[in-house]
């Protein structure tokens, strides 16, 4: 299923004479299974917050629970979110900030290769057992404490789904005509490092799916950084390109599924392109007279229409590679470097001279 074939080194002990790389929502030795597709929509009145992180809860009898996470950033306009996910899980919790939790899947039986589609609401959140039971119960010891937890799950006016304490996520579930809660043990602060071998910068946290044997680590960033591995900064820029469409410009999604702002920026910059190559020509043609030259401002204004040219052809060239680098469309890192150090000093050294040009 579209996936990259790699020949296997001859010093591995491994009986197949390749590998496949499996495109985004395939698995297999060949790429030949389908990963579970999981469409998250959140409504209305969910406060979606741009980190978020979603636990598979993998139901195994007369054992322990097996959790496993992934972290996703949400853009600032969207209301959904998809994820492949390839292992086996029967319950799907979704964590926003603060630690506030919604019950987004329940499957009793776990299928393969299917597409779930989930609408999560205000009435799917787990509220924590403050605002159930008042503050004498909270402090019992958990022992006491515990054998109640099926009467917030009893009261038909709470229409609860899920709740939790500091040590447990509870679900509430139907037996036998009586409402029950079934709780498994949670760990809320959970933190992985990725065995101390992070290749997130500027101090952000390297995230991994499982403590044991991860598949996906996942850099979470500092406000003002963004990126796969919060390389870029929107700090101390102002109003600049990179501040304005950095964080709407959505990897590996044609120029058709982007964002409106990032559509218009587009057709602007062909006006402005148009606009100051006219601008700039017309400007070249007209002072480039030996008899305006004669005279010193003569010579100052054929300077500015070069450099007016120059700025138009840099900012031009700018805009485009960063929408085609941030499209992952270009990604030779290399060339990244080298027309992120020469193209952002062009253009303020041209900027800068036309000002002075103008100003004298």
């Amino acid at each position: 299923m579209g996936g990259q074939c790699i020949p296997n080194d001859e010093y591995t002990e491994s009986n197949q004479a390749f590998l496949c790389v499996c495109p985004k929502g395939y698995i297999g030795d060949r790429c030949e299974i389908i990963d579970n597709k999981i469409i998250i929509k959140f409504g209305r009145n969910v406060a979606i917050s741009q980190s978020i992180m979603i636990h598979f809860i993998e139901i195994i009898k007369n054992a322990v629970p097996i959790r496993t996470t992934t972290l996703r950033t949400m853009p600032l306009t969207q209301s959904s979110l998809t994820i492949y996910w390839s292992r086996s899980f029967h319950i799907v919790f979704v964590e926003l900030q603060n630690k506030i939790y919604y019950l987004a899947v329940v499957q009793k039986i776990y299928q393969r290769s299917i597409t779930t589609t989930t609408i999560t609401n205000q009435s799917d959140r787990c509220q924590h057992i403050n605002e159930l039971f008042n503050e004498t119960f909270v402090k019992l010891n958990l022992f006491r404490r515990i054998k109640y937890y099926h009467l917030p799950c009893q009261n038909m006016s709470n229409n609860l789904t899920c709740f939790y304490d500091d040590l447990h996520l509870c679900l509430c579930y139907n037996y036998e005509q009586q409402r029950l809660a079934n709780c498994f043990k949670f760990n809320h602060d959970m933190k992985f490092d990725c065995f101390g071998q992070s290749v997130c910068e500027n101090e952000g946290k390297c995230f991994q799916d499982a403590p044991d044997c991860p598949q996906r680590a996942t850099c979470i960033c500092l406000p003002c950084f963004y990126g796969a591995r919060c390389q870029f900064i929107s700090i101390r820029f102002g109003l600049s390109l990179d501040a304005i469409l950095g964080y709407h410009i959505q990897s590996n999604s044609t120029l058709g599924h982007q964002q409106n702002i990032v559509k218009i920026s587009l057709v602007l910059t062909i006006i402005f392109m148009i606009a100051g190559f006219i601008n700039g020509i017309l400007s070249l043609i007209t002072f480039n007279n030996k008899t305006i030259c004669e005279v010193g401002c003569g010579l100052y204004l054929l300077g500015s229409s070069i450099t007016t040219l120059f700025t138009t052809i840099i900012f031009g060239l700018k805009f485009w590679i960063r929408l085609l680098a941030q499209m992952t469309i270009i990604s030779n890192l290399l060339f990244l470097r080298i027309q992120c150090i020469s193209l952002d000093f062009l253009l303020r050294v041209f900027l800068n001279m036309d000002q002075w040009l103008n100003a004298c």
